[in-house]
């Protein structure tokens, strides 16, 4: 991993410049292709016009108090009521450390069925987060519990770790939503691939697994979260080679990142539907 990598992903982690640097103008200024605003009612805007449909999620990991994780919950249910009343095709996208896991995960998994139970009476989706490795196991558990309740359920899983090919087969098993992403926190060498090019070859490999008859015949949702360009045409070619229906092919990027791409892939080329859901922050 480089310095300048770990730099990031160290500044990432402060809850420290979370709090103050957002207050700097030339970070607010820097930031603003990268996030429309810090509101709800900006994201739901910003997501109109673009015209395609988004996910939501609230930066921030860890809290400082159980009170928070109440707080969070609340909000992200004012989020899925205001967005059914505005008619939009967004979704939301949840970190259980969030929701207070660290203090409580009993309290923690009551606050997410809350918001499953909430998305699923409103025709909705909630999308769990993967986290560090100090958080799969818990994150694995709590999801396949939600998801027995819910199938309104999807799960991210992090194409950089090791562990995640295994992890995924008995997802597979469940019909699972599934949103495959590289991976952004700071792992050892043990755990995580160091290489970028490994990253993106076993993404690759776990892409196919999702995308493979077995997958669709148990009724996965499968979901690309990249902006490789490299990476996207793999996929692409693997779904027209597998001559995959239009709906099997999503992919997620962050706002304002490869807006070129992200038009590309919103265009529906004549074999494949492509779904660009970018994510924004509140």
């Amino acid at each position: 991993m480089s310095l300048l990598r770990s730099a990031f992903l160290a500044a990432s982690e402060s809850r420290f410049l979370r709090e103050r640097a957002t207050k700097l103008r030339f970070v607010r200024s820097a930031v603003t292709r990268f996030m429309p605003g810090e509101s709800v009612d900006s994201a739901l805007e910003a997501s109109r016009a673009l015209g395609v449909p988004t996910v939501l999620t609230h930066l921030g990991e860890n809290l400082a108090s159980a009170k928070e994780a109440g707080e969070v919950a609340k909000h992200y249910l004012d989020v899925l009521e205001t967005i059914k009343k505005a008619g939009l095709d967004v979704e939301i996208s949840v970190k259980l450390t969030q929701l207070g896991l660290d203090f409580s995960k009993e309290e923690c998994e009551r606050h997410l069925d809350a918001l499953i139970g909430r998305a699923k009476a409103l025709n909705n989706w909630v999308w769990i987060d993967m986290e560090s490795t100090s958080y799969t196991d818990v994150t694995l558990e709590i999801f396949r519990r939600a998801r027995e309740k819910f199938p309104n359920t999807g799960l991210c899983v992090q194409a950089y770790l090791y562990r995640t090919a295994k992890d995924l087969e008995p997802l597979l098993a469940l019909g699972a939503g599934i949103r495959l992403v590289k991976g952004a926190y700071k792992e050892p060498p043990d755990k995580a691939f160091p290489r970028k090019s490994d990253v993106d070859e076993n993404f690759y490999r776990l892409a196919t697994q999702l995308l493979s008859f077995q997958a669709r015949t148990q009724g996965v949702r499968a979901i690309f979260g990249t902006h490789d360009p490299a990476l996207i045409r793999r996929i692409e070619d693997f779904g027209r080679m597998e001559k995959l229906p239009p709906q099997a092919l999503e992919f997620q990027m962050l706002y304002g990142i490869r807006r070129q791409e992200q038009e590309r892939l919103a265009e529906r080329p004549a074999n494949v539907l492509f779904v660009v859901r970018t994510m924004f922050a509140r």
